[in-house]
C-alpha cells in the first residue's frame, strides 16, 4: 500500500504547487458565497443536485472518451471519491448554510487538514511528521479564534448546522487519503470524470423527477440568477478546481494539498465583507495563525 505522502522533489514542482494552491483557495473560497446566493431560489437538495448534475454533464465527454482505459473493477474506489469528495459534502454544506454564514462555513473548512492527517495515520499508515502536526494544530487554533471570537463580529451560526460542515471536512479528509493512496497514477481529469459519473447521474434524475426544480425555475424570480451562481460553482469550483486539486494531491502530498482549507477563509471573509458581514481584530489574529500553520505544514 502506498503512503499518501509524496515529496515535492523539484523547485519547479514546488512553485507550481504553491500557484495551484493559491488558485484553489481563491476558487473554493468563493464557493461559500455562491452556495449562499443559490439558496435564495432553490432548496438545499436542489442546490446540491444541480451542482453534481452540471459537473457531471460537463465531464461526460471526458468520461466517454476514456471509458475503455478505465479499470472499472475499481468502481468502489471511484464511487468513494465521488461520494466523499463531492456528493456528501455538497448536501452537507447546502443544508448547513441555511443557518451558517458563508464566512463561518469557510472557517470551519480549515478542519480538513486535521482529519486528513488523523485518518492518514490511523487508516493509511502515513508517517507522523511533527512539523506538519504542529502546522495543522496552529491552523486549527487560528480557526478557533475566528469561529468563537469572530462571533462578536456578527459571524454567528447554529452549532448543530455547523456540525454538518465538520462532517463534510471528515469526508474531505478521507477522500484526500483515498486519492493519494489509490489513484496516484491516474490522470486527474479522468479521475474527476469517472468519479462524478457515479454520483452525478442519480442526482440529475432525482433533481428532475423528485423535486420541483422545473417549477421553481419557471416561477421563482431569482431562479435564473441563482442557476448562474450554481453553474459558476459547478464549472469553476468543482470541475476545474477538482482537476487541479487531484493533480496537487498526486504530485505533492495529502496534508500539503489540504492546507488550501487554511487559505480559503481569507477569501470567504473577503466575500463576507462585501456581503455586509463585519471583521474584527480577532479575525486578523486568526488569519495570521492560519498562515503560520500553512508554513509549518509545508516543512
Amino acid at each position: 500500500m502506498k503512503s499518501p505522502s509524496i515529496a515535492i522533489s523539484r523547485p519547479s514542482d514546488r512553485w507550481i504547487g504553491i500557484i495551484i494552491l493559491s488558485v484553489l483557495a481563491l476558487t473554493w473560497g468563493s464557493s461559500f458565497i455562491l452556495i449562499k446566493k443559490s439558496l435564495v431560489a432553490y432548496s438545499p437538495v436542489q442546490v446540491a443536485c444541480l451542482r453534481l448534475s452540471i459537473t457531471t454533464l460537463a465531464l461526460l465527454p471526458v468520461m466517454l472518451r476514456h471509458r475503455q482505459r478505465v479499470d472499472w473493477s475499481r468502481w468502489p474506489l471511484f464511487l468513494a471519491v465521488g461520494l466523499l469528495g463531492t456528493a456528501i459534502p455538497a448536501f452537507l454544506f447546502s443544508f448547513a448554510q441555511q443557518r451558517v454564514s458563508s464566512s463561518v462555513a469557510g472557517m470551519l473548512n480549515t478542519l480538513t487538514p486535521l482529519f486528513t492527517l488523523v485518518l492518514g495515520i490511523v487508516f493509511f499508515k502515513s508517517k507522523v511528521m511533527w512539523a506538519k502536526v504542529a502546522g495543522v494544530l496552529l491552523g486549527l487554533i487560528g480557526a478557533s479564534v475566528l469561529i468563537f471570537m469572530g462571533q462578536k463580529g456578527a459571524l454567528s451560526g447554529s452549532i448543530g448546522y455547523s456540525l454538518l460542515i465538520v462532517a463534510a471536512t471528515v469526508c474531505y479528509g478521507a477522500n484526500l487519503n483515498v486519492v493519494a493512496t489509490y489513484f496516484s497514477n491516474i490522470n486527474s481529469i479522468t479521475l474527476s470524470a469517472v468519479s462524478f459519473s457515479f454520483v452525478g447521474m442519480p442526482a440529475l434524475i432525482y433533481l428532475l423527477s423528485g423535486t420541483d426544480f422545473l417549477h421553481a425555475l419557471s416561477t421563482e424570480p431569482a431562479a435564473l440568477t441563482a442557476l448562474g451562481y450554481v453553474a459558476i460553482l459547478s464549472l469553476g469550483g468543482t470541475v476545474l478546481a477538482s482537476i487541479l486539486f487531484f493533480w496537487l494531491v498526486q504530485r505533492t502530498n495529502a496534508v500539503f494539498s489540504s492546507t488550501v482549507a487554511y487559505l480559503m477563509p481569507i477569501v470567504a471573509l473577503g466575500w463576507g465583507l462585501l456581503d455586509g458581514e463585519t471583521m474584527s481584530v480577532f479575525h486578523l489574529i486568526g488569519i495570521a495563525l492560519i498562515m503560520g500553520g500553512v508554513y509549518l505544514s509545508r516543512r
